[in-house]
């Protein structure tokens, strides 16, 4: 018999031919080279789980297209699966394998074949006869082996669940008295098997138990594992599993957290829309109904806006989210709902409750005045002289960012309705310029309030050029105003989109300013914002909203 352990890495090749010649280990002869040969084994099929978990399953089978031998093999050889390392290994690799959306029926017979093995990985060890007497069993109970196996762990996963759910009795439930270390060891149990469905009410019933104990009785990997299955969509959870899974471990929110982020700032996303109805499958504005939960991912997304020094794509991404997670909280049972001072705890809270007001639920007559009261509370808190900044005028500045919405319809307003302008300037000066002191501001405002004058001269206009708008264009382009150039150019894009002749030269206007500023996101983000409640307000202007169309899609085909 060969003696020589070496292989090249992932050399399936060298482990089939193993494999084959072992075959089920009956032998002595077998037996003792699997033993000698079961730490290299181990090492490798390390190696195969560490290449497979960053995979498409599909892909894997296509990359690898002997491991299906190999590992079926290897499954039903007593002496490997007799060592427990190599057991959980081999759950793994299989797991990694497992489609969790099959499209053809490849996938449904190889989940089918996956489905087997597992089965019969967690079966065997409950059995110490040899395999011949357990066939003769099974057949004798009119099963297939396939079958039989299934039904074991299906059996084995309600007797679980029934023992930690504890005993029913007269209606009431009533919590059995399952030792903290059993619990433990059951979250350890399904580690390997996590994305097998026959798993879930298991892994539900352990999400959602609570024994009574001090400390944390789930294994942190199982619950990490868990929350990863589920963040990649191999596994589905009930909602109310889910929120304990983040209330349990604060890793697995924050991880849920980022992957959200990260989600919707890695892919093109050409309407809010399809935002909402991203960060609403995350399942995080519903969990967000709780404060605690509310809190920490306002931190996170808070800490990701400092990162990204304040981009476009992050600041729509977190405005939606409190766009759902208000719904979510407005849709809670009113005898359940939390005060505002939970989620808020350190805001003035008329004017978190002035914010939370969506504009749907106002007449749009009412908007320039509820506007104002806003601009009037955040200016006495901005000039309040006992504002620490930039620590406290940065918390000031976020909640307001959050709420973002009302700055697009004061920006709106300026330019479409009958208002007195100053809140409502002072109101995007302080969203756009939030750093400035009180004299920077003022400074802000007359810039701000030259340009805005300057449009409103031109609004009625049926005709317009380039040269018309140099005033406005010339304070975009000015390196030297670059704080302003964000309140001017929310402006401008305005003023083409509502104005009488804004639309004719729209579109050069705005390629040459997001040329020359570097601004492509800024206004895409604006757009985007904008049709979304154009759309939801069922904007009359047809002429607004093919306007918004052209633009839009000119910006997303832009490289």
């Amino acid at each position: 018999m060969a003696q020589d352990t070496t292989e090249p890495k992932l050399n399936f090749e060298y482990w089939l031919d193993k494999a084959i010649e072992w075959g089920q280990a009956t032998t002595l002869e077998s037996q003792k080279d699997v033993c000698l040969h079961l730490p290299q084994l181990q090492q490798f099929l390390h190696q195969i789980y560490e290449t497979l978990k960053h995979m498409d399953s599909i892909v894997a089978i296509q990359q690898f297209p002997l491991i299906g031998q190999l590992l079926g093999r290897l499954c039903w050889n007593p002496s490997v699966i007799g060592y427990d390392e190599s057991q959980k290994t081999l759950m793994w690799c299989l797991c990694c394998l497992y489609s969790s959306e099959p499209q053809s029926p490849v996938e449904l017979k190889a989940n089918s074949w996956i489905r087997s093995l597992l089965c019969h990985l967690l079966s065997s060890s409950k059995w110490e006869s040899n395999e011949a007497e357990t066939s003769t069993f099974i057949s004798a109970l009119g099963y297939t082996s396939v079958d039989y196996y299934c039904h074991l762990i299906k059996n084995v996963i309600t007797s679980l669940v029934a023992e930690i759910r504890g005993n029913q009795f007269n209606g009431l439930d009533i919590q059995a008295r399952v030792s903290s270390s059993r619990v433990n060891a059951v979250s350890l149990f399904c580690l390997p098997i996590v994305t097998l469905p026959e798993l879930t009410p298991l892994l539900e019933t352990l999400l959602l138990y609570h024994g009574g104990a001090s400390k944390e009785i789930l294994s942190s990997e199982f619950l990490e594992t868990v929350n990863d299955a589920f963040l990649k969509k191999k596994i589905s959870l009930t909602e109310s599993a889910v929120f304990s899974l983040w209330f349990r471990h604060l890793p697995s929110l924050e991880k849920a957290t980022l992957h959200l982020l990260d989600q919707l700032v890695s892919i093109q996303l050409n309407s809010l829309e399809e935002v909402a109805c991203v960060i609403k499958d995350s399942l995080l504005p519903q969990a967000a109904s709780h404060p605690a939960i509310f809190r920490i991912v306002n931190e996170i997304f808070k800490n990701a806006l400092l990162e990204t020094d304040g981009t476009p794509e992050v600041i729509t991404v977190i405005q939606v989210f409190t766009q759902l997670f208000i719904e979510a909280h407005q849709n809670e049972n009113k005898q359940h709902q939390f005060p505002l001072k939970a989620y808020f705890p350190n805001h003035h809270i008329p004017l978190v409750t002035a914010l939370l007001r969506r504009p749907f639920e106002l007449p749009s007559t009412h908007w320039s005045q509820h506007l104002k009261h806003i601009s009037d509370m955040l200016k006495a808190l901005v000039e309040d002289t006992n504002i620490s900044p930039p620590a406290d005028l940065f918390e000031i500045w976020f909640l307001v960012a959050c709420f973002g919405e009302w700055m697009d319809i004061a920006a709106e307003q300026l330019l479409t309705a009958a208002v007195e302008p100053d809140a409502l300037l002072w109101l995007l000066a302080f969203y756009y310029c939030p750093q400035d002191d009180n004299q920077q501001r003022t400074q802000t405002m007359v810039e701000a309030q030259a340009v805005y004058h300057h449009l409103m001269m031109l609004f009625s206009c049926s005709v317009l050029s380039l040269k018309d708008l140099e005033v406005a264009v010339h304070s975009i382009t000015d390196v030297e105003q670059c704080c302003n150039q964000h309140l001017i150019t929310h402006l401008l894009t305005n003023f083409f989109l509502f104005s009488s002749g804004g639309h004719t030269i729209a579109q050069e206007v705005i390629y040459h300013i997001t040329e020359v500023t570097d601004t492509r996101e800024e206004v895409l983000s604006l757009l985007i914002r904008t049709a979304y409640r154009v759309n939801h307000n069922g904007e009359e202007n047809q002429r607004t909203v093919k306007l918004l169309n052209e633009l839009l899609q000119k910006l997303t085909c832009k490289v």
